[in-house]
Protein backbone atom coordinates (compact mmCIF):
# COMPACT_ATOMS: atom_id res chain seq x y z
CA UNK A 1 0.00 0.00 0.00
CA UNK A 2 1.17 3.85 -0.92
CA UNK A 3 2.08 6.21 1.86
CA UNK A 4 -1.09 8.36 2.57
CA UNK A 5 -0.61 11.89 3.62
CA UNK A 6 -2.18 13.57 6.48
CA UNK A 7 -2.39 10.82 8.72
CA UNK A 8 -2.81 12.23 12.36
CA UNK A 9 0.42 10.95 13.57
CA UNK A 10 1.94 12.79 10.95
CA UNK A 11 -0.25 15.34 11.21
CA UNK A 12 0.32 16.17 15.01
CA UNK A 13 3.55 13.88 16.12
CA UNK A 14 4.05 15.64 19.44
CA UNK A 15 0.56 14.31 20.21
CA UNK A 16 0.92 10.47 19.29
CA UNK A 17 0.90 9.49 22.13
CA UNK A 18 -2.69 11.34 23.17
CA UNK A 19 -4.19 9.86 20.23
CA UNK A 20 -3.23 6.61 21.24
CA UNK A 21 -4.21 6.94 24.62
CA UNK A 22 -7.72 8.54 23.65
CA UNK A 23 -8.13 5.96 20.70
CA UNK A 24 -7.99 3.60 23.42
CA UNK A 25 -10.12 5.35 26.36
CA UNK A 26 -12.85 7.73 24.21
CA UNK A 27 -15.23 6.47 22.21
CA UNK A 28 -16.16 9.84 20.92
CA UNK A 29 -12.34 10.29 19.85
CA UNK A 30 -11.93 6.83 18.39
CA UNK A 31 -15.01 7.57 15.61
CA UNK A 32 -13.31 10.81 15.17
CA UNK A 33 -10.30 9.51 13.83
CA UNK A 34 -11.48 6.44 12.23
CA UNK A 35 -13.93 8.85 10.13
CA UNK A 36 -11.02 11.33 9.71
CA UNK A 37 -8.81 8.18 8.67
CA UNK A 38 -11.53 7.15 5.76
CA UNK A 39 -11.83 10.62 4.84
CA UNK A 40 -8.72 11.19 4.52
CA UNK A 41 -8.60 7.86 2.37
CA UNK A 42 -10.78 8.83 -0.38
CA UNK A 43 -8.94 12.32 -0.94
CA UNK A 44 -5.66 10.79 -1.07
CA UNK A 45 -7.42 8.09 -3.54
CA UNK A 46 -9.16 11.39 -5.78
CA UNK A 47 -6.12 13.38 -5.58
CA UNK A 48 -4.02 10.15 -7.33
CA UNK A 49 -6.61 9.51 -9.60
CA UNK A 50 -7.53 5.82 -8.52
CA UNK A 51 -10.89 6.68 -7.48
CA UNK A 52 -10.80 10.38 -9.28
CA UNK A 53 -14.48 12.42 -8.27
CA UNK A 54 -15.87 15.77 -9.62
CA UNK A 55 -14.24 18.71 -7.99
CA UNK A 56 -16.79 19.83 -5.61
CA UNK A 57 -16.93 16.54 -3.97
CA UNK A 58 -13.16 16.51 -3.83
CA UNK A 59 -13.49 19.93 -2.35
CA UNK A 60 -16.46 18.88 -0.01
CA UNK A 61 -14.14 15.81 1.14
CA UNK A 62 -11.29 18.26 2.60
CA UNK A 63 -13.46 20.15 3.72
CA UNK A 64 -14.79 17.35 6.03
CA UNK A 65 -11.58 16.18 6.53
CA UNK A 66 -10.15 19.37 7.91
CA UNK A 67 -13.32 19.90 10.18
CA UNK A 68 -12.27 16.68 11.96
CA UNK A 69 -9.04 17.47 12.02
CA UNK A 70 -10.17 20.82 13.79
CA UNK A 71 -11.99 18.86 16.16
CA UNK A 72 -9.45 16.32 16.52
CA UNK A 73 -7.04 18.64 17.38
CA UNK A 74 -9.11 20.11 20.51
CA UNK A 75 -9.53 17.41 22.02
CA UNK A 76 -5.85 16.71 21.74
CA UNK A 77 -4.96 19.91 23.53
CA UNK A 78 -8.09 19.41 26.22
CA UNK A 79 -7.02 16.43 26.86
CA UNK A 80 -3.06 17.20 27.69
Amino acid sequence: MTHVPHQLAEEFPDKADDISRLEQTDAHFARLTKEYDEVNRIVHRAETNVAPMEDLAEGEMRKKRGALKDEIYQMLTKAS
